[in-house]
């Protein structure tokens, strides 16, 4: 048990399965489709009631759209509500000019999916439920890990409902909830701060009649003097971002509301609300004054969400019986949700890596650590990557004192550079896959396992808590 249980509650009951996995986000989600989908028994542990979450990421990069395409899912994500995002483009005072360009590249999703990630993990879930490997436990808080000779053997959690203590035994135990994340802290292990937060208010507005005209269509967009649009489907604008004075803006098409990010100077949060909601709402209106009916709908500070974000990693990711992915072992820029993909992809190496042993019920440690191996250079990088754009690009557009946004004249130079195919296309393909792509080893076997077991799967959801 960990330390300071030497003599803990008995509990309710004990489950035993081959791996435990605790936080149903995205990582966590796919990993137990993946290993159920192997023929491993899996227990997935929630400590919400739902899968639905206010301001979480909801970004699926062409590398994921790719991995639910090689397990099936692409079709029916595609059949949820979603929009898609072709690439950002400089408003300049020549016109547009696309900086990134998904549409270039060779794959067979050449876009960014925005999908409800409460819808996504539904999809995840009702397909992982088919097959008698997963068990998933809602409103299951993990509060301690079991832990012998060094060894984790599983966790302790407190069901909301009953209140009395669970045991989940297995050879291996995925930390895969969050940057704050609980079985990370429990583990003793300490993540590395490497960068200043970015802070920023997250919230929605309503959209109102004539909105697809007035906020969508690229015409009227571009009236509005934006810095940058992100290009949607038919001519119209998925996102827009404007510059204000110590903040920045980013208006997002989410199909029934807007979402919107207002990103300002790290430190001054409390300065913003003394200054009041009014002033606030004027801060934006001033800037885009087409959104002042839609700001009516802010009446209290509750409806902002105070969000920040600093980049860490841990130096190690694992221990005897133990591995930890996703913002877990490493927070990622939240700009184009960099952190669904990274955990996503983790989830797929872990995978990879491990369903051999976990098959065999014994995960050496050198497995483990094969999987840091596999996943700290690719995050490495992108964090290196956005930790310049921050502070070299971002940090100077809170500066107070600017006017607003204007369109840009951009270089003769960044104009020749943008005509280079393989420099033009670098960025995209950075964005879109990362150093490598990242693919489910050995699908066909694991698609002949899916069709074997997922008839005996239909009923297996009895013990599954609502």
């Amino acid at each position: 048990m960990s330390a300071g249980d030497a003599t803990p509650e008995p509990a309710v009951d004990v489950h035993s399965t081959s791996c435990c996995i605790v936080g149903g986000g995205p990582g966590g989600m796919v990993l137990a489709l993946l290993l159920a989908r192997r023929g491993i028994p899996v227990t997935l542990l929630e400590a919400r009631e739902n899968f639905d979450r206010e301001f979480r990421g909801d970004t699926l990069h062409p590398a994921i759209l790719e991995i639910m395409d090689q397990v099936g899912l692409a079709a029916p994500l595609h059949e949820l509500p979603h929009v898609k995002w072709f690439g950002p483009s400089l408003v300049t005072s020549n016109g547009l000019v696309p900086l990134i360009d998904f549409r270039r590249l060779r794959t067979k999703f050449p876009y960014i999916m925005l999908v409800a990630q409460e819808l996504f993990l539904q999809l995840l879930a009702k397909e992982a439920a088919r097959y008698p490997h997963f068990r998933l436990v809602m409103r299951a808080r993990v509060q301690q890990l079991i832990e012998e000779h060094g060894t984790v053997l599983g966790v302790r959690y407190r069901d909301a409902g009953t209140n009395g203590w669970h045991e989940v035994r297995a050879p291996l135990t995925i930390g895969a909830d969050g940057r704050f994340s609980r079985v990370r802290q429990l583990a003793g292990i300490e993540p590395v701060v490497l960068s200043d937060p970015m802070e920023l208010f997250w919230f929605r507005l309503p959209r109102l009649a004539g909105d697809d005209h007035e906020l969508a269509a690229m015409d009227s967009v571009l009236r509005g003097k934006p810095i940058a649009v992100m290009n949607g489907e038919d001519g119209k604008a998925v996102a827009f971002i404007h510059r204000g004075d110590g903040f920045v803006l980013l208006v997002v098409n989410r199909v029934d509301h807007w979402q919107v990010a207002y990103l300002y100077a790290a430190g001054t949060y409390q300065e913003k609300k003394e200054a009041g909601l009014a002033a606030f709402r004027s801060s934006i209106e001033r800037l885009e004054p087409r959104l002042a009916p839609h700001l009516a709908s802010l009446t209290d500070w509750r409806q902002l969400a105070p969000l920040s974000v600093a980049f860490s990693r841990c130096r190690k990711w694992y221990k005897p019986g133990l591995l930890l992915i996703g913002d877990a072992a490493h927070v990622m820029t939240p700009a184009a949700g960099a952190g669904i993909k990274y955990a996503i992809e983790d989830a797929v190496e872990a995978a990879n890596v491990l369903s051999a042993q976990l098959l065999e019920g014994l995960v050496p440690e050198h497995a483990l650590a094969l999987v840091q191996e596999k996943r700290e250079w690719p995050t490495r990088v992108i964090q290196g990557i956005a930790g310049f754009q921050q502070g070299a690009v971002l940090s100077r557009a809170l500066r107070r004192g600017q006017p607003p946004s204007t369109p840009a004249n951009l270089p003769i130079i960044a104009r020749m550079l943008l005509r280079v195919p393989v420099l033009r296309d670098l960025p995209a393909r950075m964005i879109a896959f990362g150093l490598t792509r990242v693919r489910l080893e050995d699908t066909n076997s694991v698609m002949r396992l899916g069709a074997k077991d997922a008839g005996a799967g239909e009923a297996a959801s009895s013990d599954r808590t609502a």
